[in-house]
């Protein structure tokens, strides 16, 4: 190999996972992705493949609403596999050709105003394929935490960073599935505990709390405590919000309506539940005043990252913009003369779920279990949980 071309990388898909750090003020970074979900695609086929659960050639399967289904893709691309997705009513013209040219076969269900009944079609669909073709694996977004893996050297990178003098790392982001929030808490908890570790070890300071939960760790000097505060929509189950219905859109990317497995509630501080429309700004004013051009997600978690960091003022605060704003340019971009001052919008502090209210809510999460809702379904299994799911992109 051309030893000048050593550091090149080897596809595409490479090159799109990788993350910019982006500084939007004194110490809040915007951790900004051209498509998340391929760093997740990309290691989970890795791993099956190193496993051997599968083979190069074989046909992965799962069902997706867009950014997935492009991230799978190209994840069978690099690696010689083949994909099958089954698509939501919402993927493209863009997506669908981008989908063709790769060689992924798509299934798109018809059009309907009703997402989740559009989930338990496409669920549907990938059980009755499972059916005729066993040997298919089902790759399981959802459920299966082999999708956390290729958030470590991500967490690794923000470590990196991150100043060394005991100040707290808030890291701020849309749950959705729960693998990119879960996996970077927990590898940055994993990381920075081993570091206190090793200070303890060379007679330094003490380090208080373990690296799996809320809290993470702590320490004067070195890595500080890492906090986790998830962004969701109003309408979604998994932290308990239901009960109050966004009368324009439910975020998509970030909520669900039925359990995932790879939520792991406890490793949660802080959950902010935001509107359309205070996301809406949130994006607006990204692009506006730091020319980040991002996705709704983002715009909500900009704004709760901003909110949080105001509160911990010496510490640092990252927040998670998952994709571009491309996919929104008509629904939000275009109304950006709706959006509002964000420095006029605030959230309201609640402590409890039956308090929550539009447009924007925070509560201290403190790793408390899953509400009820969100876990009755749980010992169900994969099969049945992602029956009814409203899906992250």
């Amino acid at each position: 190999m051309d030893t000048h071309m050593a550091a090149a990388d080897e596809h595409m898909a490479e090159a799109i996972g990788r993350p910019d750090l982006i500084r939007v003020d004194d110490r809040l970074i915007c951790l900004r992705f051209e498509t998340m979900k391929v760093v997740s695609a990309l290691a989970a086929v890795r791993q099956l493949l190193a496993s051997g659960t599968v083979r190069r050639g074989d046909t992965l399967l799962d069902s997706s609403s867009g950014i997935y289904a492009y991230a799978l893709a190209l994840a069978c691309h690099r690696y010689g596999m083949r994909c099958h997705i089954i698509g939501s009513t919402t993927v493209d013209h863009t997506l669908r050709t981008q989908l063709a040219v790769l060689g992924a076969h798509l299934e798109q269900m018809p059009p309907s105003c009703d997402l989740k009944l559009d989930q338990k079609r496409r669920v549907a669909r990938v059980r009755e394929i499972l059916r005729t073709h066993p040997e298919y694996h089902w790759m399981r977004q959802y459920h299966d935490d082999v999708h956390y893996l290729g958030y470590r050297a991500i967490a690794e990178r923000i470590h990196a960073v991150a100043p060394a003098d005991g100040s707290p790392l808030t890291l701020v982001g849309g749950v959705g599935s729960g693998a990119s929030t879960g996996a970077l808490a927990r590898y940055l908890r994993e990381v920075r505990a081993a570091g206190a570790d090793a200070r303890d070890g060379a007679g330094g300071t003490d380090g208080v709390g373990g690296a799996g939960g809320a809290g993470g760790t702590e320490g004067a000097g070195g890595a500080g405590p890492v906090r986790l505060t998830g962004v969701q929509p109003f309408g979604s189950v998994t932290f308990g919000s239901e009960h109050v219905a966004d009368p324009e859109i439910i975020i998509a990317g970030i909520g669900s309506s039925i359990p995932f497995g790879n939520v792991t509630h406890t490793a949660y501080d802080t959950v902010h539940w935001l509107s359309f429309r205070t996301a809406l700004t949130g994006s607006v004013e990204l692009l506006r005043r730091h020319a980040v051009f991002a996705g709704l997600s983002t715009g909500a978690s900009y704004a709760a990252a901003r909110w949080e960091h105001a509160r911990e003022p010496g510490g640092t605060t990252v927040f998670i913009a998952p994709d571009t704003g491309h996919r929104y340019v008509d629904t939000v971009f275009a109304r950006h003369r709706e959006a509002a001052d964000l420095d006029d919008l605030a959230p309201r502090t609640v402590s409890s779920l039956d308090d929550l209210a539009m447009p924007w809510s925070r509560m201290e999460w403190n790793g408390a279990p899953a509400p009820a809702q969100a876990r009755a379904r749980a010992s169900v299994g994969t099969d049945a949980g992602a029956g009814a799911a409203r899906e992250p992109a």
